[in-house]
């Protein structure tokens, strides 16, 4: 059964819009948007303070109180993690699972910590990457809002999250990041043949076809969609229950 996530950028606690995480365009409050995905069936939602990392602060803990008191399916809180009482914090405000991402290049062994407290279920590794022909994979990690270059192979770097305890890997691609031509298929079969944990896909979905590609075409147990909601960038948007249709049309199974 395959998973349909909205993910939420947020900004002083409203969603954005951007594109390869620049030029962002406000959208509406974050409780609004989240209990209107809800409401049309959307399976999980992730939200990414953006900007908490390269700001050097917290997560916004505030929206996300007022995102739980609106909401009863699975939410993933991410940005601005930077320690386990950070995961405890949102974990307790309602959230069922936490992404970390610029804090695990920085200290991996938060990965590990947390799985052991918390368990490898409720942590989840979000990387953000870009093509790199100068990494072995092809493909280099990025941190702090995709602004910042790693110096790290992203499939080595998806290996380690696993080997450290993630339960969920979920892959970003910066170059497809908002522009709507379609999840990076190349990228996610390289992550499937190198770790066994359920992956999710991102960044590209711009109609139902690259659902069904991705879905097709590799093992990703969930797509990220956010543009193809809510994007006043695209000529459509679509509801989670059209495009739900759409794959059961097409011989794949959602929740």
């Amino acid at each position: 059964m395959k998973r349909l996530i909205a993910c939420l950028d947020t900004i002083g606690g409203r969603v954005t819009k951007g594109v390869k995480f620049f030029d962002n365009i406000d959208i509406a409050p974050a409780e609004e948007i989240a209990e209107k995905m809800q409401s049309l069936q959307i399976d999980e939602i992730i939200f990414f303070d953006v900007t908490a990392s390269n700001e050097k602060r917290g997560t916004d803990l505030a929206t996300m109180k007022k995102v739980a008191e609106k909401v009863s399916i699975p939410f993933i809180v991410g940005g601005g993690i930077r320690n386990l009482d950070d995961i405890r914090a949102v974990l307790n405000i309602g959230a069922d699972k936490v992404s970390v991402d610029s804090i695990a290049v920085r200290n991996p062994d938060i990965i590990r910590e947390a799985a052991a407290e918390f368990g490898g279920g409720a942590v989840v590794l979000s990387t953000q990457v870009k093509r790199d022909e100068n990494f072995p994979s092809g493909y280099q990690v990025y941190i702090d809002g995709a602004r910042v270059a790693a110096g790290l192979d992203a499939i080595e770097w998806i290996k380690r999250g696993e080997e450290l305890g993630a339960g969920e890997i979920c892959v970003n691609s910066i170059d497809r990041d908002g522009v709507a031509t379609g999840y990076d298929i190349e990228l996610m079969k390289k992550c499937e043949a190198a770790v066994s944990v359920p992956l999710i896909a991102s960044g590209g979905a711009g109609k139902p076809e690259h659902l069904l590609s991705v879905f097709t075409q590799t093992n990703a147990s969930a797509a990220i969609i956010s543009s193809m909601l809510y994007s006043p960038r695209l000529p459509r948007n679509y509801t989670p229950l059209e495009l739900k249709k759409y794959l059961t049309e097409n011989g794949v199974k959602t929740t």
